[in-house]
């Protein structure tokens, strides 16, 4: 079960990086808990259910951003947790560069995603959402 939870996390950051953000609202469970840590105008607080996740947080990059990625740098399968260390990249509307190194948490209930914490290097990913 553990690869599979691995598959279904990091199949989640390709959905993304394709624009395919109705892969990754399909991954979710619906009572899912999503942390963002906030900073600048980023998303900040816990969002509950996959409907929230589309419309609070990834409705926000491209308010913010011209490009916006996430590269999985390591996923570690802890059971029914993922952890994976991560670095954003883009460009903001104002044309400042983001490159942050971040870590996400995902735990797994039923084969779907049911929380995620983002960790990013905070002073650079509130500079980058400016």
């Amino acid at each position: 079960m553990s690869q599979e939870n691995v598959d279904l996390v990091t199949g989640g950051y390709d959905d993304f990086n394709s624009d395919n953000i109705g892969g990754v609202i399909a991954r979710l469970h619906p009572d899912v808990e999503w942390t963002e840590p906030g900073g600048g105008s980023a998303p900040a607080g816990t969002f509950r259910g996959p409907e929230s996740v589309a419309n609070d947080v990834f409705a926000k990059v491209p308010e913010t951003f011209d490009e916006f990625g996430v590269e999985v740098v390591d996923a570690k399968d802890e059971g029914d947790t993922v952890v994976v260390t991560s670095r954003f990249k883009g460009k903001n509307k104002s044309g400042a560069e983001l490159d942050v190194q971040a870590e996400q948490v995902w735990e797994v209930r039923e084969g779907k995603i049911a929380r995620m914490e983002n960790k990013p290097d905070q002073e650079a990913w509130a500079s980058a959402w400016s």
